[in-house]
C-alpha cells in the first residue's frame, strides 16, 4: 500500500514537471532569442550574448508610440470600466430586488460573448456615428466589452465589506454616494486592484478590436504593432520579436508592482464596529 502509494506521488510530480517545463521553455526561448543576433526557434543560449536586438527595435516608430498608445487606450478604458462597474455592482451589492438575479445573469451571458459575434455590428455602428479610428470610441468599446466581467468581480469584493458600516454613516446622515465613495471603497480597495489589473491585462493583449476600430498607424498600440515583425514575405527576425514582447510585458510588470501593496489585507471587517 506504501509502495503504491509513492509511486502515485512520483508518478503526479513526474507530470506536474513535465507540464513545467512546457511552460518555461517559451520564456527561455523569449529571454535567450533576445539577445541573440542570430536567433531561431530552437531554444539555446547564445555565444555572444548582444542587446543589438533592443537597440534595433527602441525607437518611435516601433516602441515608444505604440506602447504609449497601448497605455492610453488600455488605461482610460481599465479607469471608465472601473467606474462603470462599481456603480454597477453597488446597488446589486446593497439592495435587494427581483431584478438582480435576471440582471446577473445576463451579465454572466454577456461574458461568455465572444468579441467577433459582435465586431461586425458595431463596426458598422461607428462608421455611422464618424467613430471609426478614433482614440475615443476605441476607448469606450474596450471599457464595454470588459465591463460584465468587472462587475461580477466588483460585486463579489464589495459583498465581502459589512453594510453595518455603512448603516453607522447613514445614521450620521452620509448619503449612499458619500457612504460608497467614503467607506465602501476605501476598505475595498484591495478588490479594485485586482480588478484594475485583470482588466488593464485582458485589454493589452486585445489585438483584434483595435486591430478593426484603428486605421491610422501612428495610433495602433503595441499590441497591434507587434504584427508588422511577421511580414507577408520572408522570415521573421526572431531576436527583435523577442525583445519586443520582453519591452510589451513591462508596463503590465509594473502596473502590478505599484499595486501589489494593495493587493494584501483581509475583509474580515464585521468587528468593525462594537454592538
Amino acid at each position: 500500500m506504501i509502495a503504491r502509494d509513492r509511486i502515485s506521488k512520483l508518478t503526479a510530480n513526474l507530470v506536474l514537471l513535465a507540464i513545467g517545463i512546457l511552460f518555461v521553455l517559451p520564456l527561455l526561448w523569449v529571454l535567450f532569442a533576445s539577445i541573440n543576433r542570430t536567433a531561431g526557434l530552437r531554444v539555446e543560449f547564445p555565444t555572444e550574448p548582444t542587446l543589438g536586438n533592443f537597440k534595433a527595435v527602441l525607437n518611435t516608430d516601433t516602441t515608444y508610440r505604440p506602447v504609449f498608445n497601448g497605455i492610453v487606450l488600455c488605461g482610460g478604458s481599465a479607469l471608465l470600466t472601473m467606474v462603470c462597474a462599481v456603480l454597477a455592482a453597488y446597488p446589486l451589492s446593497r439592495f435587494k430586488s427581483k431584478f438582480n438575479r435576471p440582471f446577473l445573469l445576463t451579465v454572466l451571458f454577456c461574458t461568455g460573448l465572444p468579441i467577433t459575434a459582435v465586431m461586425v455590428p458595431v463596426y458598422g455602428l461607428f462608421v455611422q456615428l464618424n467613430l471609426v479610428d478614433t482614440i475615443g470610441g476605441t476607448i469606450m468599446f474596450m471599457a464595454t466589452s470588459s465591463l460584465p466581467f468587472a462587475i461580477w468581480l466588483t460585486k463579489t469584493f464589495m459583498d465581502g465589506v459589512p453594510i453595518s458600516l455603512e448603516e453607522a454613516a447613514w445614521v450620521d446622515g452620509a448619503g449612499n454616494m458619500q457612504a460608497l465613495r467614503r467607506i465602501v471603497l476605501p476598505l475595498m480597495w484591495p478588490g479594485i486592484a485586482v480588478v484594475l489589473i485583470f482588466t488593464f491585462i485582458g485589454m493589452w493583449g486585445n489585438f483584434f478590436v483595435p486591430f478593426m476600430l484603428l486605421l491610422s498607424p501612428e495610433r495602433l498600440p503595441a499590441s497591434v504593432s507587434i504584427f508588422t515583425f511577421f511580414g507577408q514575405y520572408g522570415e521573421p527576425n526572431y531576436g527583435q520579436l523577442a525583445a519586443y514582447s520582453l519591452i510589451y510585458t513591462f508596463p503590465v510588470l509594473m502596473l502590478y508592482l505599484l499595486l501589489s501593496r494593495k493587493l494584501g489585507g483581509a475583509f474580515a471587517l464585521g468587528g468593525a464596529i462594537k454592538g
